[in-house]
């Protein structure tokens, strides 16, 4: 399996926003871990190199540990040729082999475990659903959301697997503890409505199940810096600690570039994992941040959405 890189940061640093005479946080510190790993061939040998992650993460105190994008597969989207020709299946939701997973773990560490899957849809069309999870210690899923923006991209063709999830109730957002927190995924992260959304309905962090990496058209062109940069971008302008959980390694055309990171409300990257290492991230989140960021900058307030209609109308060639 290999043996993970810990990162971790209990320390956060100090919120450059927050005025001198509220200088303690009013909320404790949330602290999140993420497991960043490699698709294994054999499923018990990749269920038991997650499993070893999540205890790792538990084992420094961490209340909710994430993991990457189609969390049991493989990336199958390389293909254009569809569910049938990749040999992948949708699972249900509630008794599926990923929620098995998520309960497993989540009872054994006593964490919240957030995962993600292949989710089965009704319809002829045999199209699922990309959806992240959070199950609870005691089983329950505490929290469900549906991938909304689907890439149609060379090596990335989840249009053919894949339904954007709906748009009823599009920005769910969970609360743990005092700690409020949405869970996207993947492609969702490049789009700025998307992350001032879950701003608005008033997530603390949004988390960001990921599979990405090198581009088969573009062999020679490096999106990890672009991908990192915007990430970053959408939590400054919101006040969000971002969390995104990439995987590593190299399946059929793509070599993932792993990365994963905790970032803060001001820009800062708290942990980052490797390329090309598994790792196990572990970060305190001083939730208030949120509130100082956004008093000084107060985005939210000074919007405009009485002019915002060309948003909602189809881009112009």
């Amino acid at each position: 399996m290999g043996a993970y890189r810990l990162i971790v940061n209990a320390a956060p640093p100090r919120s450059l926003a927050r005025a001198a005479d509220d200088a303690a946080p009013r909320r404790a510190p949330f602290r999140v871990g993420a497991v960043q790993q490699r698709w294994h061939v054999d499923p018990a040998e990749h269920a038991a190199a997650l499993d070893a992650g999540i205890a790792l993460a538990a084992e420094q105190g961490a209340a909710l540990v994430c993991l990457q994008e189609l969390t049991l597969s493989p990336y199958f989207a390389i293909s254009p040729d569809g569910p049938a020709a990749a040999g992948v299946e949708p699972e249900p939701l509630e008794d599926g082999p990923t929620a098995r997973f998520a309960r497993r773990a989540a009872a054994a560490h006593g964490v919240h475990v957030h995962a993600s899957l292949y989710e089965r849809a009704d319809g002829a069309d045999g199209l699922g659903y990309n959806t992240a999870i959070v199950v609870a210690p005691d089983g329950r899923i505490a929290q469900r959301t549906r991938k909304l923006h689907i890439p149609v991209t060379a090596g990335y063709r989840e249009d053919r697997y894949f339904r954007p999830g709906p748009a009823e109730r599009p920005f769910p957002v969970l609360a743990l503890g005092e700690a409020r927190l949405g869970f996207p995924t993947c492609w969702d992260q490049w789009f700025p409505e998307l992350a001032r959304a879950y701003a608005l309905a008033g997530a603390d962090a949004i988390v960001y199940p990921t599979a990405i990496g090198s581009e088969p058209d573009h062999p020679g062109f490096d999106t990890k810096p672009l991908w990192e940069r915007v990430i970053v971008a959408n939590g400054i302008a919101n006040g969000t600690f971002m969390i995104a959980i990439n995987r590593i390694g190299t399946e059929g055309p793509l070599t993932f570039y792993g990365s994963s990171f905790v970032s803060d409300p001001y820009g800062r990257i708290l942990v980052q994992a490797p390329r090309d290492e598994p790792a196990v991230l572990v970060a305190d989140l001083d939730l208030d941040q949120r509130r100082d960021w956004l008093a000084l900058f107060p985005f939210l307030q000074t919007r405009r959405p009485d002019a915002y209609g060309s948003l909602t109308r189809p881009a112009q060639a």
